[in-house]
Protein backbone atom coordinates (compact mmCIF):
# COMPACT_ATOMS: atom_id res chain seq x y z
CA UNK A 1 0.00 0.00 0.00
CA UNK A 2 1.28 3.66 -1.06
CA UNK A 3 -0.07 6.90 1.07
CA UNK A 4 0.39 10.27 -0.52
CA UNK A 5 -0.77 13.45 1.08
CA UNK A 6 -1.15 16.46 -0.42
CA UNK A 7 -1.14 19.76 0.90
CA UNK A 8 -2.05 22.81 -1.29
CA UNK A 9 -0.81 25.15 1.99
CA UNK A 10 -3.86 28.54 2.66
CA UNK A 11 -5.98 26.87 0.04
CA UNK A 12 -8.92 26.91 2.33
CA UNK A 13 -10.64 30.20 1.52
CA UNK A 14 -13.83 32.31 2.50
CA UNK A 15 -16.58 33.42 -0.22
CA UNK A 16 -15.16 36.28 -2.35
CA UNK A 17 -17.21 38.80 -4.04
CA UNK A 18 -15.36 39.32 -6.92
CA UNK A 19 -15.87 35.35 -7.85
CA UNK A 20 -19.93 35.62 -7.15
CA UNK A 21 -19.86 34.44 -3.43
CA UNK A 22 -17.50 31.11 -4.53
CA UNK A 23 -14.23 30.67 -3.20
CA UNK A 24 -11.39 29.99 -5.47
CA UNK A 25 -11.44 26.33 -4.74
CA UNK A 26 -14.79 26.55 -6.41
CA UNK A 27 -13.69 28.14 -9.65
CA UNK A 28 -10.40 26.62 -9.76
CA UNK A 29 -9.96 24.18 -12.74
CA UNK A 30 -9.47 20.83 -10.51
CA UNK A 31 -9.62 17.76 -13.14
CA UNK A 32 -8.06 15.47 -11.24
CA UNK A 33 -8.95 16.30 -7.41
CA UNK A 34 -12.49 16.43 -8.19
CA UNK A 35 -12.58 13.34 -10.27
CA UNK A 36 -11.04 11.67 -7.18
CA UNK A 37 -13.49 13.59 -4.79
CA UNK A 38 -15.86 11.94 -7.11
CA UNK A 39 -14.98 8.65 -6.48
CA UNK A 40 -14.06 8.98 -2.68
CA UNK A 41 -14.95 10.73 0.68
CA UNK A 42 -14.95 14.47 1.17
CA UNK A 43 -15.33 16.11 4.24
CA UNK A 44 -13.70 19.03 6.43
CA UNK A 45 -11.45 19.24 9.76
CA UNK A 46 -10.55 21.45 11.88
CA UNK A 47 -6.61 21.03 11.73
CA UNK A 48 -5.57 23.56 14.86
CA UNK A 49 -7.39 22.99 17.85
CA UNK A 50 -8.31 26.07 19.93
CA UNK A 51 -6.06 27.67 22.02
CA UNK A 52 -3.20 27.49 19.25
CA UNK A 53 -2.36 30.15 17.16
CA UNK A 54 -3.63 29.03 13.53
CA UNK A 55 0.13 28.47 11.93
CA UNK A 56 1.47 26.42 9.65
CA UNK A 57 3.56 24.83 12.04
CA UNK A 58 0.40 23.60 14.23
CA UNK A 59 -1.42 22.71 11.22
CA UNK A 60 1.52 20.71 9.49
CA UNK A 61 1.90 18.85 12.27
CA UNK A 62 -1.92 17.85 13.13
CA UNK A 63 -2.10 16.76 9.36
CA UNK A 64 1.18 14.59 9.65
CA UNK A 65 -0.63 12.35 12.95
CA UNK A 66 0.79 15.17 15.58
CA UNK A 67 -1.28 16.72 18.32
CA UNK A 68 -0.21 20.15 18.18
CA UNK A 69 -0.62 20.85 22.30
CA UNK A 70 1.12 18.14 22.89
CA UNK A 71 4.17 18.19 20.58
CA UNK A 72 4.11 21.98 19.30
CA UNK A 73 7.70 23.67 20.92
CA UNK A 74 7.36 26.60 18.98
CA UNK A 75 7.55 27.10 14.50
CA UNK A 76 11.01 27.80 14.77
CA UNK A 77 12.80 24.73 16.43
CA UNK A 78 11.21 22.97 13.80
CA UNK A 79 12.75 25.29 11.11
CA UNK A 80 16.22 25.32 13.14
CA UNK A 81 15.81 21.26 12.44
CA UNK A 82 15.87 21.59 8.76
CA UNK A 83 18.70 24.35 8.65
CA UNK A 84 20.82 21.64 10.55
CA UNK A 85 21.55 23.52 13.64
CA UNK A 86 21.81 21.25 16.54
CA UNK A 87 20.15 22.87 19.29
CA UNK A 88 21.03 22.02 22.93
CA UNK A 89 18.21 21.77 25.50
CA UNK A 90 19.08 25.00 26.67
CA UNK A 91 18.84 26.92 23.13
CA UNK A 92 15.97 29.05 21.90
CA UNK A 93 15.43 29.47 18.25
CA UNK A 94 13.55 32.53 16.47
CA UNK A 95 11.80 32.57 12.96
CA UNK A 96 13.68 35.74 11.55
CA UNK A 97 11.50 36.95 8.53
CA UNK A 98 13.57 39.72 6.75
CA UNK A 99 10.50 42.24 5.67
CA UNK A 100 9.74 45.15 3.59
CA UNK A 101 9.11 48.59 6.05
CA UNK A 102 7.89 51.19 4.31
CA UNK A 103 7.41 54.93 5.60
CA UNK A 104 9.42 57.73 6.99
CA UNK A 105 10.05 58.80 9.81
CA UNK A 106 10.75 56.11 13.54
CA UNK A 107 10.65 53.22 12.93
CA UNK A 108 7.34 52.61 14.84
CA UNK A 109 5.86 54.87 12.62
CA UNK A 110 6.96 52.74 9.66
CA UNK A 111 4.41 50.52 8.05
CA UNK A 112 4.08 47.01 7.44
CA UNK A 113 4.34 46.66 3.53
CA UNK A 114 5.12 42.58 2.58
CA UNK A 115 6.62 39.85 5.08
CA UNK A 116 8.56 38.23 2.36
CA UNK A 117 10.53 40.88 0.84
CA UNK A 118 8.68 40.28 -2.55
CA UNK A 119 9.84 36.99 -2.30
CA UNK A 120 13.61 37.47 -1.92
CA UNK A 121 15.84 35.34 -3.29
CA UNK A 122 18.38 33.05 -0.64
CA UNK A 123 21.20 34.52 -2.19
CA UNK A 124 20.11 37.70 -1.29
CA UNK A 125 18.74 37.13 2.12
CA UNK A 126 22.06 35.01 2.97
CA UNK A 127 24.11 38.41 2.09
CA UNK A 128 21.97 40.02 4.58
CA UNK A 129 22.08 37.65 7.45
CA UNK A 130 25.74 37.55 7.27
CA UNK A 131 25.10 41.61 7.59
CA UNK A 132 23.22 40.78 10.82
CA UNK A 133 25.75 38.36 12.14
CA UNK A 134 28.27 41.07 11.75
CA UNK A 135 26.44 43.49 13.65
CA UNK A 136 24.81 41.17 16.32
CA UNK A 137 26.65 37.23 16.70
CA UNK A 138 28.36 36.70 19.58
CA UNK A 139 28.64 33.88 22.13
CA UNK A 140 25.30 33.37 23.02
CA UNK A 141 23.32 34.94 19.82
CA UNK A 142 24.15 33.91 16.18
CA UNK A 143 21.90 34.12 12.87
CA UNK A 144 21.31 31.50 10.63
CA UNK A 145 20.57 31.49 6.61
CA UNK A 146 17.40 29.36 5.73
CA UNK A 147 15.32 29.65 2.56
CA UNK A 148 13.95 32.89 0.57
CA UNK A 149 13.01 35.67 3.52
CA UNK A 150 12.24 32.90 6.09
CA UNK A 151 15.64 32.38 8.35
CA UNK A 152 16.70 31.80 12.05
CA UNK A 153 18.05 33.51 15.38
CA UNK A 154 19.66 31.00 18.01
CA UNK A 155 19.99 32.80 21.69
CA UNK A 156 21.88 30.22 23.94
CA UNK A 157 19.93 29.96 27.34
CA UNK A 158 17.35 31.87 26.55
CA UNK A 159 13.74 32.54 27.44
CA UNK A 160 10.44 31.85 25.30
CA UNK A 161 8.57 33.88 27.69
CA UNK A 162 7.61 36.49 25.16
CA UNK A 163 4.88 38.20 22.95
CA UNK A 164 5.41 37.72 19.30
CA UNK A 165 3.43 38.79 16.18
CA UNK A 166 3.65 37.31 12.84
CA UNK A 167 4.71 39.96 10.13
CA UNK A 168 1.67 38.48 7.90
CA UNK A 169 -0.91 39.06 10.48
CA UNK A 170 -0.57 42.63 10.36
CA UNK A 171 0.17 43.82 6.54
CA UNK A 172 -0.43 47.18 6.62
CA UNK A 173 -0.06 48.17 10.15
CA UNK A 174 2.41 50.26 11.98
CA UNK A 175 5.18 48.15 13.00
CA UNK A 176 5.15 50.18 16.58
CA UNK A 177 2.35 48.72 17.43
CA UNK A 178 3.49 44.93 16.85
CA UNK A 179 6.83 45.10 18.60
CA UNK A 180 8.14 42.69 20.86
CA UNK A 181 6.67 42.55 24.74
CA UNK A 182 7.47 40.66 27.97
CA UNK A 183 10.42 41.17 30.58
CA UNK A 184 13.49 41.05 28.70
CA UNK A 185 12.37 41.74 25.40
CA UNK A 186 14.32 45.04 24.69
CA UNK A 187 17.07 42.85 23.38
CA UNK A 188 15.30 41.77 20.19
CA UNK A 189 13.36 44.80 19.75
CA UNK A 190 17.21 46.87 19.42
CA UNK A 191 18.15 44.06 17.40
CA UNK A 192 14.53 44.63 14.85
CA UNK A 193 15.29 48.55 15.17
CA UNK A 194 19.48 48.95 14.67
CA UNK A 195 19.01 46.27 11.84
CA UNK A 196 16.78 48.61 9.75
CA UNK A 197 19.83 51.00 9.93
CA UNK A 198 22.30 48.98 8.32
CA UNK A 199 19.87 47.14 5.85
CA UNK A 200 18.14 49.98 3.64
CA UNK A 201 21.27 50.86 2.11
CA UNK A 202 22.63 47.67 1.82
CA UNK A 203 23.98 47.18 -1.48
CA UNK A 204 21.49 44.53 -1.70
CA UNK A 205 18.36 46.88 -1.38
CA UNK A 206 19.71 49.33 -3.56
CA UNK A 207 19.58 46.82 -6.29
CA UNK A 208 16.27 46.19 -5.59
CA UNK A 209 15.16 49.44 -5.23
CA UNK A 210 16.63 49.87 -8.95
CA UNK A 211 14.74 47.05 -10.30
CA UNK A 212 11.31 48.44 -8.96
CA UNK A 213 11.60 45.47 -6.29
CA UNK A 214 10.74 45.96 -2.63
CA UNK A 215 13.82 45.70 -0.33
CA UNK A 216 14.19 43.32 2.49
CA UNK A 217 15.02 46.52 5.29
CA UNK A 218 14.34 45.31 8.36
CA UNK A 219 14.81 41.99 10.63
CA UNK A 220 11.32 40.45 11.91
CA UNK A 221 11.64 38.34 15.22
CA UNK A 222 9.19 36.02 16.21
CA UNK A 223 8.25 32.54 16.69
CA UNK A 224 10.12 31.21 19.27
CA UNK A 225 10.97 27.73 21.11
CA UNK A 226 12.86 24.91 22.33
CA UNK A 227 14.41 21.91 20.84
CA UNK A 228 10.98 19.59 19.56
CA UNK A 229 10.87 15.86 20.63
CA UNK A 230 8.40 14.39 17.91
CA UNK A 231 7.54 10.71 18.03
CA UNK A 232 9.02 8.88 14.90
CA UNK A 233 6.43 8.83 12.60
CA UNK A 234 7.42 4.86 11.64
CA UNK A 235 6.64 4.08 15.08
CA UNK A 236 3.26 5.57 14.94
CA UNK A 237 2.04 4.02 11.62
CA UNK A 238 4.75 1.38 10.39
CA UNK A 239 5.52 2.70 7.48
CA UNK A 240 8.42 4.77 6.40
CA UNK A 241 7.87 7.68 3.83
CA UNK A 242 9.34 11.40 2.72
CA UNK A 243 8.34 14.80 2.44
CA UNK A 244 8.69 17.30 0.05
CA UNK A 245 8.88 20.76 0.15
CA UNK A 246 10.41 24.49 -0.19
CA UNK A 247 9.69 25.52 3.40
CA UNK A 248 12.03 24.90 5.84
CA UNK A 249 9.34 24.53 8.61
CA UNK A 250 8.09 21.25 7.07
CA UNK A 251 11.46 20.01 6.26
CA UNK A 252 11.94 20.07 10.07
CA UNK A 253 9.11 18.22 10.95
CA UNK A 254 10.26 15.49 8.51
CA UNK A 255 13.59 15.24 10.35
CA UNK A 256 12.16 15.60 13.44
CA UNK A 257 9.66 12.75 12.81
CA UNK A 258 12.37 10.68 11.34
CA UNK A 259 10.84 10.59 7.58
CA UNK A 260 13.55 11.87 4.78
CA UNK A 261 13.74 15.10 3.36
CA UNK A 262 14.17 15.58 -0.19
CA UNK A 263 15.24 19.28 -1.79
CA UNK A 264 14.35 19.87 -5.09
CA UNK A 265 15.79 22.76 -7.30
CA UNK A 266 13.61 25.24 -8.15
CA UNK A 267 11.58 24.72 -5.63
CA UNK A 268 10.43 27.99 -4.24
CA UNK A 269 7.08 27.95 -1.91
CA UNK A 270 5.51 30.67 -4.30
CA UNK A 271 3.07 30.27 -7.82
CA UNK A 272 6.29 30.04 -9.75
CA UNK A 273 7.92 27.06 -7.68
CA UNK A 274 8.85 23.74 -9.53
CA UNK A 275 5.77 22.03 -9.46
CA UNK A 276 7.14 19.33 -12.17
CA UNK A 277 10.68 18.70 -10.24
CA UNK A 278 8.58 18.35 -6.90
CA UNK A 279 6.28 15.59 -8.56
CA UNK A 280 9.32 13.91 -10.35
CA UNK A 281 11.26 13.80 -6.90
CA UNK A 282 7.95 12.15 -5.10
CA UNK A 283 7.68 9.48 -7.92
CA UNK A 284 11.08 8.77 -7.20
CA UNK A 285 10.47 8.50 -3.49
CA UNK A 286 7.59 6.16 -4.42
CA UNK A 287 9.71 4.20 -6.66
CA UNK A 288 12.59 3.88 -4.34
CA UNK A 289 10.36 2.19 -2.19
CA UNK A 290 9.05 4.70 0.12
CA UNK A 291 5.61 3.69 1.01
CA UNK A 292 4.42 7.51 1.85
CA UNK A 293 5.25 10.96 0.75
CA UNK A 294 3.82 14.46 1.95
CA UNK A 295 4.00 16.82 -0.41
CA UNK A 296 3.70 20.39 0.78
CA UNK A 297 3.31 23.19 -2.02
CA UNK A 298 3.31 26.82 -0.09
CA UNK A 299 2.06 28.78 -3.50
CA UNK A 300 -1.37 28.96 -2.58
CA UNK A 301 -0.34 30.67 1.24
CA UNK A 302 1.82 32.94 -0.60
CA UNK A 303 -0.48 34.16 -2.80
CA UNK A 304 -3.60 35.21 -0.19
CA UNK A 305 -0.61 37.12 2.07
CA UNK A 306 0.10 38.86 -1.25
CA UNK A 307 -3.67 39.43 -2.08
CA UNK A 308 -3.27 37.70 -5.46
CA UNK A 309 -6.74 35.81 -6.23
CA UNK A 310 -5.96 35.15 -9.51
CA UNK A 311 -3.00 33.92 -8.66
CA UNK A 312 -4.27 31.78 -5.72
CA UNK A 313 -6.87 29.85 -8.73
CA UNK A 314 -3.69 29.22 -11.09
CA UNK A 315 -2.22 27.70 -8.27
CA UNK A 316 -4.45 25.28 -7.11
CA UNK A 317 -5.19 24.71 -11.37
CA UNK A 318 -0.94 24.35 -11.91
CA UNK A 319 -1.00 21.46 -8.40
CA UNK A 320 -3.84 19.38 -9.76
CA UNK A 321 -2.71 19.48 -13.31
CA UNK A 322 1.69 19.27 -12.95
CA UNK A 323 1.87 17.76 -9.43
CA UNK A 324 -1.51 15.39 -8.55
CA UNK A 325 -2.07 14.48 -12.09
CA UNK A 326 1.04 12.56 -12.66
CA UNK A 327 1.62 10.86 -9.29
CA UNK A 328 -1.72 9.63 -9.81
CA UNK A 329 -1.24 8.19 -13.17
CA UNK A 330 2.36 6.87 -11.72
CA UNK A 331 0.54 5.29 -8.76
CA UNK A 332 -2.48 3.34 -11.06
CA UNK A 333 0.84 2.28 -13.47
CA UNK A 334 2.29 0.53 -10.68
CA UNK A 335 -0.93 -1.91 -10.21
CA UNK A 336 -0.18 -1.42 -6.01
CA UNK A 337 -2.88 -0.33 -4.33
CA UNK A 338 -3.13 3.00 -3.12
CA UNK A 339 -4.72 6.23 -0.58
CA UNK A 340 -4.15 9.22 -1.47
CA UNK A 341 -5.24 12.46 1.41
CA UNK A 342 -5.85 16.06 -0.47
CA UNK A 343 -6.29 18.72 2.47
CA UNK A 344 -5.26 22.30 2.99
CA UNK A 345 -3.14 22.47 6.52
CA UNK A 346 -5.25 25.86 7.04
CA UNK A 347 -7.40 28.32 5.88
CA UNK A 348 -5.89 31.72 4.20
CA UNK A 349 -8.35 33.86 3.15
CA UNK A 350 -7.73 36.73 0.51
CA UNK A 351 -9.88 38.99 2.71
CA UNK A 352 -7.79 39.11 5.42
CA UNK A 353 -4.50 37.55 3.91
CA UNK A 354 -3.35 35.34 7.22
CA UNK A 355 -4.32 32.40 8.69
CA UNK A 356 -7.75 31.36 10.38
CA UNK A 357 -9.01 28.30 12.40
CA UNK A 358 -11.81 27.53 10.39
CA UNK A 359 -12.34 23.75 9.20
CA UNK A 360 -11.03 22.99 5.85
CA UNK A 361 -12.25 20.82 3.20
CA UNK A 362 -10.66 17.28 2.65
CA UNK A 363 -10.56 14.39 -0.02
CA UNK A 364 -9.54 11.00 0.10
CA UNK A 365 -8.94 8.29 -2.53
CA UNK A 366 -8.80 4.67 -1.98
CA UNK A 367 -7.78 2.53 -5.15
CA UNK A 368 -9.43 -0.36 -3.46
CA UNK A 369 -12.51 1.49 -2.67
CA UNK A 370 -13.69 3.34 -5.42
CA UNK A 371 -17.23 4.00 -5.48
CA UNK A 372 -19.19 5.17 -8.87
CA UNK A 373 -18.77 9.00 -9.45
CA UNK A 374 -20.94 11.86 -7.97
CA UNK A 375 -20.19 15.35 -9.13
CA UNK A 376 -21.77 16.81 -6.18
CA UNK A 377 -18.68 15.64 -4.09
CA UNK A 378 -15.96 18.58 -4.86
CA UNK A 379 -12.82 19.62 -3.35
CA UNK A 380 -14.15 23.03 -1.92
CA UNK A 381 -15.25 24.38 1.65
CA UNK A 382 -19.24 24.24 0.50
CA UNK A 383 -19.41 20.40 -0.66
CA UNK A 384 -16.67 19.47 1.95
CA UNK A 385 -19.40 20.46 4.74
CA UNK A 386 -22.06 18.16 3.53
CA UNK A 387 -19.05 15.09 4.23
CA UNK A 388 -17.65 13.28 7.41
CA UNK A 389 -16.08 16.22 10.01
CA UNK A 390 -12.92 15.49 11.70
CA UNK A 391 -12.54 17.62 14.63
CA UNK A 392 -8.59 17.03 14.62
CA UNK A 393 -5.85 16.91 11.91
CA UNK A 394 -4.03 13.94 14.10
CA UNK A 395 -7.92 11.75 13.68
CA UNK A 396 -8.07 12.46 10.33
CA UNK A 397 -4.53 11.12 10.03
CA UNK A 398 -5.29 7.86 11.94
CA UNK A 399 -8.28 7.28 9.87
CA UNK A 400 -6.37 7.80 6.61
CA UNK A 401 -3.41 5.63 7.34
CA UNK A 402 -5.96 3.18 9.26
CA UNK A 403 -4.33 3.30 12.64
Amino acid sequence: MKYFILVPDGAGDDPVAALGGKTPLEVAEMETINELASKGKIGTVKTVPDGIAPGSDAANLSVMGYDPSVYLTGRSPLEAASIGIDMSDTDVAFRTNIITLKGEGDYEDLIIEDHSSGDISTEEADQLIRAANEAFADEKIKFYTGVSYRHCLIVKDGSTDYEFTPPHDVLGKRAGDYLPKGEGSEFITDMMKKSYEFLKDHPVNKARIEKGLNPANTLWIWGQGKKPNLSRFADKYGIDGSAISAVDLIKGIAICAGLGSVDVEGATGTLHTNFEGKCEAGINEFKSGKDFVYMHLEGPDECSHQGDMEGKIQCMKDIDQKVLKPTIEYLRSTGEDFRVLIVPDHRTPLAIRTHSSDPVPYVIYDSRMETEPDTAKQFNEKSGSTGQYFDSGYELADFFFEK
